[in-house]
């Protein structure tokens, strides 16, 4: 089992095309993980992006996109460990694991509610978001 295993999930009243965008974009990515190198391993377009994560930690991270109503639900998972003198994976300590799980879990949902209120901005609460026509055929039974 890896030191660091989170999962997270956000919904964000867009629409899953849009979303991944967003993560499409290798700079938009250092910015919010500067310390992780992302080496992309399946680019799944609307469905998200998978990657390889060395750096800071080792291991691999995926952003998935669910249509779900009429927007998406972002799903955030890392599994990583520390990394050994030798480049490698290592074990981190239980109370460095702890610490490192936590510092992520907070950034990842930072990331998320970055990317929500980017996305989701001019949207009257309560009102269902403006989908541009390009993006209305992705929706399908699940949209609005």
């Amino acid at each position: 089992m890896p030191s660091v295993d989170l999962v997270d999930e956000t919904f964000v009243a867009a629409p899953p095309a849009a979303v991944a965008a967003v993560f499409a974009d290798p700079v938009a990515c250092r910015r919010f993980w500067p310390d992780l190198v992302l080496d992309v391993y399946a680019d799944r377009g609307a469905e998200g992006v998978r990657w390889a994560v060395r750096g800071a930690l080792v291991g691999t991270m995926e952003v998935w996109l669910e249509p779900v109503l009429d927007g998406t639900v972002l799903h955030y998972f890392l599994r990583a460990d520390g990394v050994g003198p030798d480049g490698r994976p290592a074990p981190l300590p239980l109370r460095a694991a702890a610490r490192e799980a936590r510092r992520r879990r907070l950034a990842a949902k930072a990331v998320a509610f970055e990317v929500k209120a980017a996305l989701e901005a001019g949207r009257e609460v309560g009102c269902p978001p403006e989908w541009p026509e390009a993006a209305a055929g992705e929706r399908g039974a699940t949209g609005g």
